[in-house]
């Protein structure tokens, strides 16, 4: 059997924990997109890095003329494509330009939240882990599960929740308004 893997942290902590600056961006992403806490935001932060850092290295191997760092720089760019998070025609340039909130944009909380399947970022996230969401046919509890482009269009309420009937209170139909108030049939009973 063996020994289990060692868990490592997927993020990296800011080196200065009381930068006024910092706090205040921090606190305006993690209310902007519903985070749990800040070390959600600290692992997109993480991602990017880790993307920025291999991007600048396949640079530098380009102006040294390696073959290889053509079929890398494309493996990367594919895989951001994927995602929605660049176009196919993105160079290397284009990945260095990225910010974390490109990274928060594809979170499955905030595409339920854009697509309008929740009217906040909180109440996103409890549909979610609550077992509200599909993603294609099977369900997903994870919030900070990154959506591909091609799984966008397939995410929806599960066929056993509450929140599938068109007349439930809290959920958001595209044609009603906030505040109006469903049609249940009986106004027509009434005309007759």
């Amino acid at each position: 059997m063996g020994d289990p893997k060692k868990i490592r942290k997927k993020y990296e902590t800011p080196r200065h924990p009381f930068e006024g600056e910092r706090i205040k961006a921090e606190n305006k992403l993690v209310a902007a997109y519903g985070l749990k806490n800040k070390r959600e935001l600290w692992k997109a932060e993480s991602e990017l890095r880790k993307y920025r850092t291999n991007a600048r290295d396949i640079q530098a191997s380009l102006r040294l003329g390696d073959q290889r760092a053509l079929e890398r720089i494309k493996s990367m760019i594919g895989r951001l494509s994927r995602y929605g998070i660049l176009t196919e025609n993105a160079t290397a340039d284009d990945i260095l330009a990225l910010n974390v909130q490109s990274f928060l944009e594809r979170r499955l909380q905030t595409i339920v939240l854009r697509k309008g399947l929740a009217k906040t970022p909180g109440m996103a996230r409890q549909l979610i882990v609550h077992g509200h969401i599909l993603v294609g046919d099977r369900k997903v509890t994870i919030p900070g599960y990154k959506v591909l482009k091609s799984e966008e269009e397939s995410i929806n309420y599960a066929p056993s929740s509450p929140f599938n009937n068109e007349l439930h209170p809290m959920r958001m139909v595209g044609e009603r308004k906030e505040g109006e108030v469903p049609a249940t049939g009986e106004e027509n009973k009434e005309e007759s």
